[in-house]
């Protein structure tokens, strides 16, 4: 074996590389484009197998935990120190592209390549990683993998969850454990701390694109609010009641959604707010609404700004609307994560190599970072898709740009693993 050098971002196989994302581009491929691979169903379970191939192809090794986390592993000269961790999920959306997620787990084995095929030794272990189920599109809520891994969610609550058909997490993972088995993985019982974890992904948004930089480095992850709203009024006929006695739910509803719309604009333009589910009850042309529900999700990098404008929404909801009342509720609370800053110098590092120009960015998006870095120092490089547009058959990144942020992370983690910090 050979001393790593500072030529190993260009030899990277660019083509290899590409053949890789269309091999797994047509696993659960839809027609004619897209793919569906739901959390452990069929399609996410081959493209697991397919991975483990092309790692012990390498002569990785392939493990996998409880919560069917599966793990490609180049051993390090000295295999007591903990691994460098880079990697992604394998599954999609019911109907989404081929690339989110995908990348990244596709990326690290082009690293993983690179490694072997240049003959380089290292002291630190080196692993990929597919977390189960980042999407939640099949079992709710989604990042189960890597939560349980960093010890942010219980598996108990993980494994009680359903699908649409009745079918439990734990039955469909029980499954998905015996299949990784019997094609020679290993178990691995005892948890693993990572040296780092580094994650690429695309953007799913449009500033890349719009600044025509390949890559950039993620500082961190917005924060998220989940809530649930009820406004309730009296149904009457819509005909015979006049409009000074209505408790219209509807106009409760919408006048309060303006005064939520003006507790966000005395915020910053990082706020993102939106509401992605409205319904109404009973739900006839001719009778007044006599409940309204809907949701919001809610989104800012800063804590006091979500802190803030929760204390804001309760105190609004306490409030009569139109002669209706309301009801929130909380149901879901991330808190922001702020990278690892020396992790994050290390991946701007190899960013301004590639690109000199390329912006930081803060995702908008969950991934399975946002856990990881409550585990270990944790940073992520995005690379732009068209139009920003992402969980859509649409979903669309240029090789050339892909390249370029795969060369990237080569570049960041040959410094990691050249750097001595045992």
């Amino acid at each position: 074996m050979h001393t790593m050098s500072s030529s190993l971002a260009g030899a990277v196989d660019g083509a290899r590389f590409w053949a890789d994302l269309e091999a797994q581009a047509r696993i659960g491929a839809l027609s004619p484009r897209g793919i569906r691979r739901l959390a452990l169903d069929d399609q996410d379970n081959r493209a697991r197998l397919w991975l483990m191939a092309q790692g012990e192809a390498l002569g990785c090794s392939a493990h996998y935990d409880a919560l069917g986390n599966v793990f490609l592993r180049r051993e390090g000269q000295d295999p007591t120190l903990a691994p460098l961790l880079i990697g992604s999920h394998l599954d999609s959306q019911p109907s989404a592209g081929a690339y989110d997620g995908t990348l990244g787990v596709v990326a690290g084995l082009a690293v993983l390549r690179t490694l072997s095929e240049q003959g380089i030794a290292h002291r630190r272990p080196v692993e990929v990683v597919s977390w189960t189920n980042e999407e939640g599109a099949r079992f709710a809520p989604g990042a189960s993998g890597s939560a349980w891994f960093a010890g942010r969610r219980d598996a108990e609550t993980i494994l009680a969850a359903q699908d649409d058909e009745g079918i439990t997490f734990q039955a469909a993972l029980s499954d998905c454990l015996a299949l990784l088995e019997a094609h020679g993985a290993r178990f691995r019982s005892a948890p693993v701390v990572p040296h780092a974890f580094l994650e690429l992904h695309i953007e799913q948004g449009p500033v890349l694109e719009e600044r025509g930089a390949p890559v950039c480095v993620v500082t961190g992850i917005q924060g998220v609010h989940w809530y649930e709203v009820e406004v309730d009024g009296q149904a009457n006929h819509a005909g015979t009641t006049p409009e000074a006695s209505r408790r219209d739910a509807f106009m409760g509803a919408h006048a309060l959604v303006g005064a939520l719309k003006a507790a966000v604009a005395a915020h910053d333009d990082q706020v993102r707010f939106t509401i992605g589910k409205f319904a109404l009850s009973p739900n006839s042309v001719n009778t007044i609404p006599q409940r309204a529900r809907f949701t919001i999700d809610l989104r800012h990098p800063d804590p006091t700004v979500l802190e803030a404008l929760d204390a804001a929404f309760r105190q609004l909801a306490q409030r009569e609307w139109s002669g209706c009342t309301a009801r929130l509720e909380a149901t879901s609370r991330v808190a922001p994560v702020a990278f690892d800053e020396a992790l994050v110098a290390v991946l701007d590092e190899a960013v301004k190599a590639h690109w000199p120009e390329a912006p930081r960015l803060v995702s908008g998006a969950f991934h399975d970072a946002i856990h990881l870095a409550h585990l270990c120092p944790t940073a992520m490089l995005f690379t732009p898709c068209r139009a920003g547009i992402s969980h859509h058959p649409d979903e669309h990144i240029e090789r050339a740009d892909a390249e370029v942020a795969v060369r990237t992370l080569m570049h960041a983690v040959e410094t990691l693993l050249m750097t001595r910090n045992d």
